[in-house]
């Protein structure tokens, strides 16, 4: 039968083994607790980011949609004032043509000089329009080959 001492011992033994057991435990998890807290304020940090930044580019995107709904709703008032204008002009023309087929012939000669003198303001309008138009048409396709493509 084993003494006393060495049964005390032996239990002491254990004992202290235990709690130095689940003292370590006990740090470890605390270590794996801590990991995991930085871990999860990474994983917010990048979130928060993340939507940050889809929150400005979506902000961006409306922002240039509202503008182009602008744009468009403002080119429709304008050919609508345009399809106004251009009633009334083809409607003179009308009463033009009915008025010179008995007009004396100075009053065609005078007609027919404005009507010249108009279509030079028309053809030069034109011209500018197409320049424009032609600058534009550049601007587009430069934009596009530079924007940059996802391989």
């Amino acid at each position: 039968m084993p003494s006393l001492a060495l049964v005390t011992h032996g239990a002491v033994a254990v004992l202290a083994a235990a709690l130095v057991w689940g003292y370590t435990d006990a740090r470890h998890a605390a270590a794996i607790g801590e990991i995991r807290v930085a871990q999860a304020d990474a994983q917010l940090a990048t979130a928060t980011t993340a939507r940050a930044k889809q929150r400005a580019i979506t902000d961006k995107y409306l922002g240039a949609l509202n503008a182009a709904r602008d744009r468009e709703a403002l080119l429709r008032v304008e050919l609508d004032q345009l399809r106004y204008v251009s009633d009334g002009l083809r409607d003179q023309a009308a009463d033009a043509g009915r008025r010179l087929a008995s007009a004396p012939p100075a009053a065609i000669l005078e007609y027919a000089t404005a009507v010249n003198a108009i279509y030079d303001d028309c053809r030069a309008a034109y011209e500018g329009m197409a320049a424009k138009a032609t600058g534009h048409a550049a601007d587009v396709r430069t934009h596009r080959d530079a924007w940059p493509v996802s391989p």
